[in-house]
């Protein structure tokens, strides 16, 4: 069977939760238990809608959605409470150390635009430095002071585009995105996006991405022609 080929590619951008980092469920436990707290549930519904989005945008969802009587600032403090001690310890999804060093080999440049802050990104990657010095840049979106608009506005991703020293046109950039709302901002930026969605979000949601995969171990490079990987880390799709 013949791999399946896309437009090329010069440049690689990641999603940071969910797509390098097993943090999804972390947060979903940190807001099932908050909720609960207040006498409410937190639904699966509602954790699919704030995936990708910014810390100000999920509390405000959050708290509107269930009615909690708590500003926004304050689910976000109890949050980082519940998260400090779990965040300091999380691991790489599956295939993220091999695909980071393949693109590293090749010298690929490699950014991240993450909807966290500069705070939250350095709490749940301050244990994995050797693996987060292989990026050039990382764009926190909650902090970012040129990113006026969160996930699914394509804000971010044009603003990380324009961060390589290369300047590469939107259209050579990939995206590694897990959410619908990561989704519809890389393609709204005039990107293509790999998706490799949370094993809960439902099929339907992931039909806009230009590829979607079960894992990073999957991943292809040659589809968008990029460098292969060698026989020894090669994966089959």
């Amino acid at each position: 069977m013949s791999t399946p080929t896309f437009k090329p590619v010069t440049h690689v951008i990641f999603d940071l939760d969910g797509t390098l980092l097993d943090t999804e469920r972390i947060h979903k436990k940190t807001y099932t238990k908050i909720a609960s707290d207040y006498g409410k549930e937190f639904p699966d519904d509602l954790r699919l809608q704030i995936l990708g989005k910014q810390e100000m945008d999920v509390a405000k969802l959050i708290i509107s959605t269930l009615q909690l009587n708590l500003t926004p600032e304050e689910l976000l403090e109890k949050a980082r409470i519940e998260e400090e001690k779990e965040l300091n310890s999380v691991t790489l999804m599956n295939g993220v150390e091999d695909l980071l060093e393949h693109f590293c080999q090749h010298k690929i440049p490699i950014a991240i635009a993450t909807s966290s802050s500069e705070g939250g990104f350095r709490r749940k990657t301050n244990h994995l430095k050797n693996i987060f010095s292989m990026f050039h840049h990382v764009v926190t979106g909650s902090s970012d002071p040129e990113v006026k608009k969160g996930k699914p506005a394509p804000d971010i991703f044009n603003i990380c585009a324009s961060r390589f020293p290369e300047c590469p046109e939107n259209s050579k950039c990939l995206v590694f995105e897990d959410s619908p709302n990561g989704v519809a901002a890389a393609l709204a930026a005039g990107m293509q996006v790999v998706m490799v969605p949370d094993t809960l979000l439902p099929r339907e949601f992931t039909t806009n991405a230009t590829c979607v995969l079960d894992s990073l171990e999957d991943f292809c490079p040659e589809m968008f022609s990029l460098p292969p990987r060698d026989s020894s880390g090669s994966r089959s799709s």
